[in-house]
């Protein structure tokens, strides 16, 4: 591994190609899940239906060819990755105000350009006919029972984006942003949150009408609450917040994981579920000043580094099997490390090792992230959200260190 201080001028390095390559494709691309943006697809309506959607979604997602451009479908601007990319601009611009030389006052200027324009994409972005503020894909998908329609709201996008509003509202103090995360919280409140019985809440995942349980969508939604709570103090949100978080806590098996979900066909452990999990329980506990969910968090982090990466650095998808190494978990590994860091001083030098790996087995020279790696090939195509937005995320949280300087 390389030292400390080789490693520094790396991260910088890619931060600024990374960024650079987005802006140039005008934090556009294509996605895992895209398919369904296919223009020739849509021309042929006997392929409308449940079976030729997810045969088509699943063809693209696996292909280490990219055949989007054959089929017509187009470069989108994602509300999620256009979140991802505000929450890392955000801790960018706060890294330079600590630094306070003149290059990083030059370069929070240039920052605070993109977050304003991120700002812009996520309003002009919202879903169309809707009394809140939120958001879906820039696709139509084809769940295992229902379709979903392009733009169709849905709580994970909704959440990152008011995560991401908030974010610029702690940097730049503008209470536009502050309103319309209060809104999206609304939104899934109003039309989202579930209850059953005494103990029984979550949170609606995939699609408005489904009730079911899944674990990382309710501490999620729960954890925007306990945001939005702290600054506005309003009630509503609590309660509901913490009927979730301790019914989904409560699911933990005794090894520390969770299941994706309680259908039996949810009952994997994956990585950046894992770690969706335990981020949101900690800002569950630093929102309200609690230590509630402590336990759940140490006994749930130790799971996580102990299954899902490897000595070399590189993070596992699954925790019982090492491929495929997918950019998400490489990015969601440096993520929950850094988040843990205080748990054991060792987690950011494991956190550099993954970014180490990630940048010698998945970087291109022409400045993004693969997708991919199985034992037979990489999968290389620059997926914009799932890879790019991600990735700049993560480098920006590992920048946070006190040890590495912008």
């Amino acid at each position: 591994m390389e030292s400390k201080s080789d490693i520094e001028p790396l991260i910088r390095q890619a931060i600024s190609a990374l960024l650079k390559y987005c802006q140039r494709n005008n934090w556009s691309g294509y996605d895992p899940y895209d398919a369904l943006n296919s223009e020739i697809f849509n021309r042929l309506p006997f392929l409308d239906s449940r079976l030729p959607r997810l045969a088509l979604t699943q063809i693209l997602k696996r292909s280490p060819l990219n055949f989007r451009k054959l089929l017509l479908i187009p470069k989108t601007q994602n509300p999620k990755a256009i979140a991802l990319f505000l929450m890392a601009l955000c801790k960018l611009k706060a890294k330079a105000y600590a630094a306070g030389t003149e290059k990083s006052q030059h370069d929070i200027g240039s920052i605070d350009d993109h977050i304003k324009t991120m700002v812009q994409s996520l309003t002009a972005l919202r879903s169309p006919e809707m009394p809140y503020w939120c958001w879906g894909y820039s696709f139509p998908w084809q769940g295992r029972t229902v379709l979903a329609p392009r733009s169709a709201p849905n709580l994970v996008c909704t959440v990152f984006v008011a995560n991401a509003l908030l974010d610029a509202y702690e940097a730049n103090r503008d209470a536009e942003n502050l309103r319309i995360a209060t809104s999206a919280a609304d939104y899934i409140l109003n039309e989202l949150y579930w209850t059953k019985g005494d103990s029984i809440a979550g949170f609606s995942y995939p699609v408005p009408t489904l009730q079911v349980q899944v674990h990382n969508a309710n501490f999620l939604g729960a954890a925007l609450f306990c945001r939005i709570y702290k600054y506005c103090k309003e009630e509503r949100f609590l309660g509901p917040a913490m009927k979730a978080a301790r019914y989904s806590a409560a699911q933990q098996q005794a090894d520390g994981s969770w299941d994706y979900g309680e259908l039996s066909t949810q009952r994997w452990i994956d990585n950046f579920h894992t770690g969706f999990n335990l981020c949101a329980l900690k800002t569950i506990n630093i929102c309200l000043d609690t230590n509630e969910f402590e336990p759940n968090i140490r006994r749930g982090f130790e799971f996580y580094r102990s299954n899902f990466i490897r000595d070399d650095g590189a993070p596992k998808y699954f925790h019982n099997s090492v491929y495929p190494i997918d950019i998400h978990s490489v990015a969601q590994s440096i993520i929950t490390l850094m988040e843990f860091k205080d748990l054991s001083p060792a987690n950011v030098e494991l956190a550099q090792r993954v970014f180490e790996w990630a940048k010698e087995n998945m970087w291109d020279e022409r400045g993004y992230f693969y997708y991919q790696v199985t034992p037979y090939y990489k999968n290389k195509i620059p997926y914009m959200r799932w890879s790019q937005a991600w990735m700049l995320l993560a480098m920006a949280t590992l920048m946070e260190t006190k040890n590495i300087q912008c």
